[in-house]
């Protein structure tokens, strides 16, 4: 049976200003349904204080709770899947790892790599990008701009799209009309002056 996967994913991000779980937080009193904790700077007690913390707030809210790489904490914590930013992973293996009920995201930066994806049978979603310019993470890969996700529909890809990568606000509508399944965004809302009120509007343009 396939999962459900939300059209939005709010990324949180490590700033000096404000805290994972105070974005958690944010975010899920703005309404997001699907929040990946994406913390590189910590350790794994580090991080598993902290994935309690906000898995504690997805439960108030009633949002799903995604870990960004750290799929060795998942029998640890109370997440309910992860998404591995490493294009070269072994996706089978750690399918093996987590139980089949957890979701697993994976990222590609080209068609070959998000068909390889799909066919391996394993994966639940795909990020692709990066869509424009990201300082979020390093990156020396093409940019997709619109034209690239209007690309997949020459191709038979079946499981859902999430547009990922320097997206503003502004290219929520465009890149649906596009084509993807859904919008990840981190920045354009974490860097905003209201990030609660970011979190809506890209609600309200996506549903």
């Amino acid at each position: 049976m396939r999962k459900y996967i939300s059209k939005f994913h709010y990324l949180t991000q490590d700033l000096p200003h404000r805290s994972h779980a105070e974005q958690a937080q944010i975010a899920c009193e703005a309404g997001a349904n699907w929040l990946q904790y994406r913390c590189m700077s910590k350790g794994d007690e580090e991080l598993i204080d902290e994935i309690n913390q906000i898995a504690a707030i997805c439960d108030d809210w009633g949002a799903t709770l995604i870990l960004a790489n750290h799929y060795h904490l998942l029998d640890k914590v109370d997440a309910q899947g992860v998404h591995i930013e490493d294009l070269d992973a072994d996706f089978a293996a750690i399918r093996a790892v987590i139980d089949d009920d957890k979701t697993l995201g994976a990222s590609a930066t080209n068609v070959e790599a998000l068909l390889r994806l799909q066919n391996s049978g394993v994966i639940d979603y795909c990020g692709y990008g990066p869509f424009a310019h990201t300082d979020t993470k390093p990156n020396i890969k093409p940019l997709l701009g619109y034209g690239g996700y209007r690309e997949l529909q020459k191709h038979p890809i079946d499981i859902p799209v999430i547009a990922v990568g320097g997206i503003q606000i502004t290219d929520v509508e465009p890149l649906l009309a596009a084509g993807v399944y859904g919008i990840a965004v981190s920045s354009a809302i974490n860097l905003s002056l209201d990030p609660g009120e970011a979190v809506k509007e890209i609600y309200r343009k996506i549903y």
